[in-house]
């Protein structure tokens, strides 16, 4: 079954909230090389999951699926 835009965009905000987790766990590790990468990507991952969610909010609702 296809995904819809709003699975879509909430899953694009649990892979952000997973990799904030995993890079505080690198910055309580001390390992600040991965702590600095990790949270690179999860500053791009939180940008990509509200720009999927704006783009939603413009469309407006989708209809009711059965």
């Amino acid at each position: 079954m296809p995904q819809s835009n709003q699975d879509y965009a909430a899953n694009l905000h649990i892979h952000a909230a997973n990799a904030h987790t995993a890079a505080a766990a690198a910055h309580r590790r001390r390992d600040h090389e991965a702590a600095g990468e990790l949270s690179a990507r999860a500053q791009q991952c939180s940008t990509d999951a509200a720009e999927k969610s704006e783009e939603i909010a413009k469309r407006g609702p989708e209809p009711l699926r059965a």
